[in-house]
């Protein structure tokens, strides 16, 4: 279970702000150990899931295991027709747990970026099984994959959504290799302006397009800028996300009058291509190879 010591440790560890690498390679263990090493035997065809991710509720219905999501996030809503009659357990951040209760729940997909350490303990009170997860770069999505296939039993979906990522990942890299290498602004927020560091998931996916982001912190992986005249020396492009902030062209304008630069390519690209794992990364990877085309 998730609050045996090792994995309640290693989770306050990574909550509380360590940022060391805990994925497990498949040398090393199963496919239906999470990342934290806790081991999940294989559920039951009546497995009852809350999912608290909204990326992964997409990624358990795309492999044919909507019928056992018996709650998700209001932030979850792909696939949004499917979601209708899934009752809703809060956001991830501060989900209901007398609805979560309500729910009598199997399993509960967490993610370390998503969720608060105080609501997963809370949570495992009453659940039997707590799936941790943690992609930090794209090529994590394989263990996802192979990791929620294993655990309900759709290891041929998941082996399937596996080769169709590296297919996908192979173009996104032929694509890459004709293309200069690029400096770009990547900007989630406004007031205050907000980027990504590098050690980020979105600033991973851009790498491979051959993307490089600016502005990286080390202490912190979403860094606030100044919007001033040095901002933009050597950017060669700024890229306004579609979330969390909802940018529109007047924001651009405001940009570069503070900027003072009128110059450098500004482009809106689809922020859930971007940030979101699970079968999206695929989808996110063919996104990136036509959307960085544009800029040869």
């Amino acid at each position: 279970r998730y609050r045996q010591p090792r994995g309640e440790a290693a989770l306050a560890c990574v909550l509380q702000g360590t940022r060391r690498r805990l994925l497990i390679s498949d040398a090393q263990t199963d496919a239906q150990t999470d990342v934290l090493g806790v081991h999940h035997p294989p559920a039951d065809d009546d497995a009852r899931i809350v999912s608290l991710v909204p990326s992964i509720t997409e990624l358990l219905f795309h492999l044919g295991l909507g019928g056992r999501v018996v709650g998700r996030t209001s932030f979850c809503i792909h696939p949004q027709a499917a979601l209708a009659n899934v009752p809703r357990v809060g956001g991830p951040k501060k989900p209901r747990m007398d609805k979560l209760r309500e729910l009598h729940p199997s399993h509960v997909v967490v993610n370390i970026d998503e969720n608060r350490k105080q609501d997963v303990e809370e949570i495992a009170t009453f659940t039997p099984h707590i799936v941790v997860t943690h992609p930090l770069v794209p090529d994590d999505n394989l263990a996802l994959y192979r990791l929620m296939g294993g655990i309900f039993g759709k290891q041929s979906a998941a082996q399937q959504l596996c080769t169709a990522f590296q297919e996908a990942r192979d173009e996104l890299a032929d694509t890459a290799a004709m293309l200069p290498p690029s400096r770009v602004l990547y900007l989630i927020w406004r007031d205050p302006w907000m980027t990504i560091s590098r050690d980020t998931y979105i600033s991973q996916m851009l790498a491979l397009a051959n993307w490089e982001t600016i502005c990286h912190d080390p202490g912190t992986r979403y860094p606030e800028v100044h919007a001033n005249d040095q901002l933009l020396e050597h950017t060669d492009i700024v890229l306004f996300s579609s979330e969390p902030f909802p940018f529109k062209a007047a924001h651009v304008e405001e940009l570069r009058k503070l900027t003072g630069d009128t110059e450098t390519p500004c482009a809106f690209i689809d922020g859930e291509m971007t940030s979101w794992y699970g079968n999206r990364a695929v989808e996110g990877l063919r996104y990136l190879r036509e959307f960085t085309s544009r800029f040869a």
